[in-house]
């Protein structure tokens, strides 16, 4: 027997939910294309979920780019600074330390 069965990836459940949300979205934020970007990588040369692979190209081909052009703007986005999960606005800059509760001479 040459042929193997499709695999079950053991993050199919959670990647199907993402998925189905990339595929209702019409413009994509940065977050958006950084999933795209993983789940794309995540799943190339898998044997197996074979329904996400066929829609994370639709979603490739919805928003109007390519492998090449995704690639290059996830690495834009991730040398601005992009975190998974923090907003901009909640990115500080410097220690943390508050120094306004100092008493000053």
């Amino acid at each position: 027997m040459d042929e193997q069965q499709p695999q079950s990836h053991p993050l199919y459940a959670t990647d199907r939910e993402l998925v189905d949300q990339l595929l209702a979205t019409e413009t994509p934020a940065e977050a958006q294309l950084v999933d795209l970007g993983r789940l794309l990588m995540r799943y190339a040369g898998f044997p197996g979920a074979h329904d996400l692979q066929d829609d994370l190209a639709k979603t490739l081909r919805l928003w109007g780019l390519s492998r090449e052009q995704l690639n290059s703007r996830c690495r834009a986005i991730w040398e601005a600074g992009y975190r998974p999960g923090v907003r901009a606005d909640e990115q500080s800059v410097g220690s943390g330390f508050d120094t306004a509760d100092q008493d000053s001479p």
